[in-house]
């Protein structure tokens, strides 16, 4: 019964093609630290001042996979949320994300084969109205009937 799925849960047989889910979320210095901590990642450029002046970023920026990470959120809680298997997803990386920016991270189904589950999205992240990050992600969606 549809009443009793997780919240955030949209079912295979209930995806509609152009169906669109986001969130906003402000990237903070700890976001960044922990990042980094749970990844091992801890370039410079993410984490020192002094370092990423130097770069060709002139400051420091955010994991790449840390602001992608955000495109899982939505998928994994919304659309099309709990139950959700990622299959695949590719990124292109537009531009860096800086400590304080507030990014908006938004999935569009564009595809779907009801039969295999399988649910095409066109995912994107942005600051300011800037594309940062694009790609598209493969997913199977929960359904009803393996309740």
């Amino acid at each position: 019964m549809l009443d009793n799925l997780p919240r955030g849960t949209i079912c295979i047989e209930d995806i509609e093609m152009g169906m669109t889910r986001y969130l906003r979320k402000q990237v903070t210095d700890k976001d960044i630290e922990m990042f980094a901590e749970v990844s091992t990642d801890h370039n410079p450029v993410h984490l020192d001042d002094e370092y990423a002046q130097d770069t060709i970023f002139e400051g420091r920026i955010a994991h790449g996979m840390l602001t992608a990470g955000l495109i899982s959120a939505v998928i994994g809680e919304q659309l099309p949320g709990h139950g959700t298997i990622y299959m695949g997803q590719n990124l292109k990386f537009l531009a860096p994300v800086r400590p304080g920016d507030m990014v908006y991270a938004e999935v569009k189904v564009i595809d779907i084969e009801i039969s295999k589950r399988r649910v095409k999205l066109d995912c994107h992240c942005s600051v300011d109205g800037k594309k940062v990050v694009i790609g598209e992600a493969t997913v199977m969606a929960p359904s009803r009937k393996f309740d």
